[in-house]
Formats: C-alpha cells, structure tokens, sequence
C-alpha cells in the first residue's frame, strides 16, 4: 500500500480543496434561525467496485478449523503486543556483541515463554527425526542378529489366532488413520494449487477498482461542483420572489396586530348599516301599530261613549223602585275605565331625526375605506420588490460571481494528469506482477510435486501394509504350521516387513518435513493471520514512536510530516473497510485549509452584508383615512342614546287592550242578565254584541294578521339592537380609533425590529441554500467521493493469499501428513507382531503328546 499512496495522494489534494468545511457556518451560524428549504443534490455517481474480498474456503473449512483448534492447544498465549513493539523499538539487535544485554536476555526469555509450545512440538519432531532411524538401524541389525523377532522360529500359542485378529484390526485402524492424514495433506496440498489459479482473477479484480477509482474521481469532482447550481438555482429563486417571502412574511407578522383592528373597524361599519336599517323598523312599525291601535281606539271609545249614554237611562237612577239595577249600573260605569287599547303606540315619537343622520353617516362607504387600509397592507410585499431591488441586483451578481469560481477553480488543478499518471502506475504495477505468474505457477508446480512425493512416501507404506493385510488375510491356513504355510501368506508378512522397511527410511524425512511447515504456518497464524481478524496488528504498526524516535505516527509524518496527526493504519483500512471517501480516510480536512478557500470562493459574508442593507418603509401604508375616522365619530354622535328605549319597550310588551274584550263583554253580559227586562237590557246587550264584534273583527285580525305582528316583532327587535348599540357607543368608537391609531403607530414607526428579524430570516435562508450545498459536499467527500473499497481491498487480497491460500493450506498439509507419519510408529510394532503370524518359519515347535501342550506351552 506505502508504493500506492504517493500517486493517491495527487488525486486527494484536488478533493481537499473543495467545499467541504463548517468554519464559515460559526461565522453566520446565529442568523440560521428557521431551517431553509432541503434542496436535492441527488445521488454523487459512483462504480461498482466488482472485488468481493472475502474467502469461503468451502468443505475443507473443517479441516482448516480443526488445525486452528490445535494452534490453540499448542499456543494459548495472547497476541504478544508487547514483545514485538519492544523487539522492534530493540531494532532486533541480537548481535554476538549485544546479546548478553540484559534487556535483550529478557526479550529473549520472553519469546522463548511465548514460543514454548512449538519449540516444545519442533522437539518432539526433531527427536522422532533423528531417533527413528538410529532406532530402526540397531532394530535391523538385532534383526540380523534373530533377535528382536528377527528368528524365523514361531511358538505355537493357545490365543495365536485371537491374537492375530487383534493385531490385524489394529493395523488395518491404524492404516485407516493414517490414509485419513494422507487424504488431508493431499486434499489441502490440490487446495493451495487451485486457489493459486484465483490468485489472477483477485489481481486483475483489484487492479480493475483501483483503475474505476481513478477514474470515477475527476467525475464525481465535476459532479459536486456542477450541484452548485442546485443551490444557486434556489437562491435565484428566492430573490425573484423577496416580495412573497420577505415583504409576505412582513406582512404576515404585521397582519397579527393590524387584522383585529381593521375587523372591527369593518364590523363597525356593518353596525352602521344595521343601525339605519333598525331606525327605518322602528319608524314604519310604529306607523303601522299607530294605524291600527288609533282606529281601535276610536271604536272602543264610541262604544264607551254609547255604553255611558245607556247608563244614563232613569233605570239606573231609580234606587226605590229597582236597587239591583242602580247598583249594576254603577258597577258597569265603574268598568268602562278598562275598556280602553293597551299599547298606545300613538305617543311614542318617530326617530326620524337619528334616521337622517344614520344617512349622512352612510353617505360615506366605511367598508370601502377599510378594503382600501387591507389593499395598502396587502401591498407590502410590492413595497418591499420596489426598495429593495438594488439590493437584489448586488447579491445576483455575487452569486454569479461565485458560480464562476466554484466553475472554475476545478482547472486550477491538473486533475485528468493525476488520474492518468495514477492509471499509468497501476499499469506498471499489474505488468510487472503478471510478469511473476510463470514464476509463480512454477514455484506451484514444484511445490505440488514436493507434496505428491512426501504423501508418495506414506502411500508406499500403506499400500505394503494393506497389501500384506490383504494377502496375508486371504492366504492365511489355519490348518497349516508356521512351516508350511502359503505363498500368499507368505507374501503378505514380508510386504508388511516391507512397510516397516520404508516407514524407517521415509519417516524421519516426513517428521522433518511436518516440522520445519509446522513452525513457519503456525506462527505465520498465530503471529499474523489471527492477530489480522482481530485487528492486533495494526495496534503493533500504529504503536507511537515505533518506526522512528521522534514520529508518533509513522504514516502522516511520512506523508505529511506530521506525526502527532491522528491518522494510524487501523483508522485507514476500517475506514476504507467501510468504504467511506479519502477524504475521511487520509484526513485531509486536516491537512489542507478548506477555509482559506471557502473565504475566497464563497462569499457568503458578502451575500449577508448586502442583505444586511435591506431597509423597507412601510409609512406608506394608510390604515384607515381622515375620512373613516369622522365617519365613525358622526355615527358616535348620531343620537341614538337620545331616544326613550324603555318607553317604546313597555309598549310593545303591552297587550292589544287593557283588559281583555271578549271577557268584558261575558262580564258586561252576565250583568246585564241581572237586570229587568226592559229598554235598558236590551240596549246594553246590544253593546255586547258590538264589543265582541270588535273582538273578532279588529282584535284577533290584529293579533293574527302578519302586517301587524311583524311590525310589532320588528319594533321590539329593532329597539334593542339600537340599545345595545347605543350603550357606550362614544367610549367604543374611541376605543377603536385608538386601536386603529395603535395599528398605524406600530406600521409606521415601530415595525423596526420586525422587519429587521424578518429581514435575518430571509438572509438566513439564502445563506442556508449555501451552507446545505457546503454540508452535503463536505458530507459527499467524507462518504460518496473516491470511496476507498479498492485500498482496504488490496490488504484484505494479499491477506487472503497468504492466509487463507497458502498459510492455512499448508498448515493442514502438515498437520494430515503428520498425524499420518505419527501414525507410522504403532504401525511399525503392529506389522512386525502381524507379520509373525503370516511368514514362513523355518523352524516350529514339536509336540508328541497332544494333549499336554497347554502344561509343555
């Protein structure tokens, strides 16, 4: 990766310089009061990345797990974190001069603890390597000797046969077992070479994403900076439109005070026109109950008059001669007093004179005058088009003018001669690496080869000893002595002879072999592969001070001679695990000033300070003019509190008559009924008919006819709207011209501050369209720009190569070939005590007496 970084680090000083910072955001930070509109930048493009570095090793895994389980055993020991940082810082100084040191004797002892349990397994491989041989050597010449079963003499046993069983059981298991080990190796040995054949197909897919790296950056620059217009687009729009946005919003807030003012105002003037329409109730209800209650009057009054001359008669005077009549007679005048109308609508006044000023005060339209203090309201967002259109001008130009940099600043940097330089040397770098196959399938082929051989060499062994299982199993005669047994069995004893031969001669070779595999692939595992997963070896290369005395970290003061730079080898790779952007990855944003750029190019400083100069007068704004204030002051002093409210609503809660007609009349009747028949009754019962014919011809027509009823309704309704209306109607006509005074204090001379926080909200949305472009760059170079897959993927290959290729392939080539080889031993003893039993003797025991060879055995 160090060989790759320096051409990257051409494409990543075109990345730093872009827009991607927040220190202009703390300079207009406290004007961001409302959130401005999200604008969509879309999607940054990017390729695909085609490298999936990641390794199934398939059925074999077992195996594979099986020999990390026996690492395990072999080595429990943690990471030694520790160690290897001191044996680095040590410079690894073991030499004949420094060795006795005493700081080196203790990391000598340290690494000795830590590899005890290999050197322990190498010594056991090494005292199998070199005592199996001397041993088979003196089991040889003992052999020559007849000794050591080396005498072709068998003793006949009364267990032979079961012994012979178990012996060939136990070398057909033990045969098993080490055909088992066999297979592993072989099968862990054609593992290494067909993963070796992917190794090209890893090459070339990384070479291929670090090629789509390359390319895809200058694209996804151009893309970010070509989204500038998104923002600037937005801007435009915003200030095409500053009336409804700025001026609106103005208005809204003022709206707030002013509405409520301006309302009652109009509601006033509707009190005006239902005032009017009351008085013009009150005056044609008044002439229509006066017509009908004056004509009811002057009946009840002829009758009245009448009833009075009747009773006038000497009848009623003649108290000798008829005393119950007098007394009637009395009693009936005493009553005639009720025989009179109820409501006397004749003395109530017309409010003629409240009426014409009602209509001069309508002469004027205060609904008219109110729309128009609405319509100059309304009018503040073309107020504010008007004021602030050289404001408008200025800040367009600065974000024209802004534009114009972002667009160009990209030719500032040789962008397209990075990425070519950066093709030419990935290029170079896959040429030379292709140039290594032959090489590579070479150093495979006789690596393969070396491998047939050694699992050649067990296979040898097995096939000697299955063979003499199998010929000597089949040749076997029971029936026959050791003297005269067969060919076959015969045949099959000296082939196991043979195996025991060629296990001495190859055994050592194998164990030698399994040792030397087994202390390089266990610690390549244990030291490197293991500690890669759990990310213990990026501690060890992110140690501070570990490379040079005076550099924390070694990889930003070599790149950027800044090593207190927390930049560390891990942050690099899991950020690029992650497949986050350069940007993050390199930390370039600590490198290279982005503000200094952000100044210079975004002038958004500028952009506040012209809107900063936005000042919109609203003094020309009427509310409500000289003539809708006299109009409601005439309306105050209309007259209304003049008229008698209580007099016109006792009458009208009055009824038709005094008493009621048609019950006077019974009464009048009943009376009457009292008196002698005569002159005098039949006159009075004459009046009885004519006041019930007034009841039902005037009365009840009255009562029930429409005209009169809503006249009466109208009347009443009418009285107390003007009552109420009336009631306090100065102090509430001053209460609302100071009200409306308040209102056009507040327009005039005290929306100051109103405008002015309306005003930072609009500058503070324009500003957000630049700071929402400037996140999402710095967001889109943090994450989406120059994504680093390819990087992390490139460690993440080589560690497939070695570890899960070539590392854990030969681990579990050693581990089948040794458990094979230590499989050998047993099965040295087992085919020399079988072999016994299936050779030829030359000489056996004699036994006349048969049935005393259990005492003579």
């Amino acid at each position: 990766m160090r060989s790759t970084g320096i051409p990257v680090m051409l494409l990543l000083c075109v990345l730093c310089v872009l827009p991607a910072s927040g220190e202009l955001q703390q300079d207009t930070e406290p004007r961001r009061l409302p959130p401005p509109g999200k604008l969509d930048f879309g999607y940054v493009p990017a390729g695909v990345y085609e490298t999936l570095a990641h390794y199934e090793p398939g059925p074999i895994g077992i195996l594979f797990h099986l020999v990390r389980a026996f690492l395990c055993v072999v080595q429990p020991n943690a990471f030694p974190q520790d160690l290897i940082v001191k044996l680095a810082k040590e410079k690894f100084g073991f030499i004949q001069t420094e060795y006795q040191k005493p700081e080196n004797i203790v990391l000598t002892l340290q690494a000795i603890y830590y590899e005890i349990g290999f050197l322990a397994c190498a010594a056991v491989g090494l005292v199998f390597a070199v005592l199996v041989p001397l041993i088979g050597l003196f089991f040889c010449m003992c052999r020559c000797c007849d000794n050591c079963g080396g005498e072709m003499h068998q003793r006949q046993r009364k267990n032979a046969d079961c012994r012979r069983g178990l012996l060939g059981t136990l070398l057909f298991a033990n045969s098993l077992v080490i055909t088992i080990g066999v297979l592993c190796a072989y099968a862990a040995n054609q593992n290494l070479s067909s993963q070796v054949k992917n190794i090209r197909r890893l090459v070339n897919s990384n070479m291929r994403d670090l090629h789509t790296f390359a390319n895809d950056t200058p694209m996804q620059i151009d893309y970010l900076i070509s989204q500038y217009a998104t923002a600037k687009d937005k801007v435009i729009y915003d200030l095409d439109n500053i009336g409804p946005l700025l001026g609106g919003r103005i208005r809204d807030q003022l709206d707030k005070e002013v509405h409520p003012a301006l309302d009652n105002v109009l509601n006033m003037a509707g009190a005006m026109r239902e005032t009017k329409e009351a008085l013009d109730n009150v005056n044609v209800g008044l002439e229509v109950l006066q017509e009908g209650t004056g004509r009811l009057n002057f009946n009840l009054s002829l009758v009245r008059t009448s009833i009075n001359r009747t009773l006038n008669d000497p009848g009623c005077h003649d108290e000798e001669s008829d005393a119950t009549s007098a007394q009637l007679c009395r009693n009936i005048r005493r009553s005639l007093s009720q025989l009179q109308i109820g409501a006397n609508f004749t003395r109530l006044p017309k409010v003629d004179a409240q009426l014409d000023k009602m209509n001069d005060v309508l002469r004027t339209d205060l609904s008219a005058v109110v729309q128009r203090g609405y319509d100059s309201l309304n009018n503040t967002p073309l107020m504010a088009v008007d004021q602030t259109r050289s404001v408008v001008e200025s800040v367009r130009g600065l974000v024209d003018g802004i534009g114009s940099n972002v667009s160009s600043f990209s030719k500032v940097f040789p962008v397209q001669s990075s990425v070519s330089d950066f093709n030419i040397f990935i290029s170079h770098a896959h040429a030379k690496i292709e140039d290594h196959y032959p090489d590579i399938d070479k150093m495979d082929f006789y690596r393969w080869i070396g491998c047939i051989a050694l699992c050649c060499m067990v296979v040898l062994v097995l096939a000697f000893n299955y063979l003499g299982l199998l010929c000597g199993t089949l040749g076997y005669d029971k029936h026959a002595s050791p003297t005269t047994r067969g060919c076959i069995s015969n045949t099959g004893g000296t082939m196991l002879m043979a195996g025991v031969g060629f296990t001495v001669i190859f055994s050592w070779v194998l164990m030698g072999v399994v040792t030397i595999i087994f202390l390089a692939g266990g610690n390549m595992e244990k030291l490197f592969c293991e500690p890669f997963h759990t990310k213990d070896v990026f501690k060890v290369v992110d140690t501070p001070y570990l490379v040079e005395p005076n550099m924390k970290n070694f990889i930003p003061g070599l790149l950027y001679n800044d090593s207190h730079l927390e930049l560390t080898a891990e942050s690099l790779y899991s950020t690029c695990k992650e497949n986050k952007g350069i940007y993050t990855a390199m930390r370039l944003d600590k490198v290279f000033n982005i503000s200094t750029f952000l100044n210079n190019t975004l002038f958004t400083k500028d952009v506040v300070s012209q809107l900063d100069g936005v000042r919109i007068d609203l003094r020309g704004i009427i509310l409500l003019e000289a003539e809708g204030r006299q109009n409601l002051l005439d309306f105050s002093e209309a007259g209304l509190s003049e008229i008698n409210y209580a007099d016109y609503l006792e009458e009208v809660n009055k009824g038709v008559t005094a008493m009621d007609l048609l019950l006077f009349a019974t009464e009048l009747e009943a009376q009457t009924d009292l008196m002698p028949r005569g002159a005098l009754q039949r006159a009075l019962k004459g009046h009885v008919g004519t006041l019930r014919q007034i009841h039902s011809q005037q009365i009840v027509s009255m009562e029930q006819a429409m005209k009169y009823v809503r006249a009466r309704s109208a009347l009443n309704q009418s009285i107390r709207f003007l009552e109420r209306t009336a009631s306090d109607l100065p102090n509430k006509v001053l209460a609302l011209l100071d009200a409306i005074k308040a209102a056009q204090d507040l327009v005039s001379h005290n929306a100051t501050s109103l405008i002015n926080l309306e005003t930072r909200k609009y500058t503070a949305t324009i500003v957000g369209y630049f700071h929402q472009y400037m996140e999402w760059v710095k967001t889109s170079l943090s994450l989406e720009v120059a994504p680093c897959k390819p990087l992390s993927n490139l460690l993440d290959t080589a560690e497939i190569i070695a570890c899960s290729f070539l590392v854990d392939s030969m681990n579990a080539f050693w581990m089948g070939l040794g458990c094979s080889t230590l499989f050998l031993l047993p099965g040295i003893i087992l085919a020399v005590k079988l072999a016994k039993f299936y050779r030829r003797m030359d000489t056996e025991d004699v036994y006349d007496d048969i049935e005393t060879i259990p005492m003579k055995t």
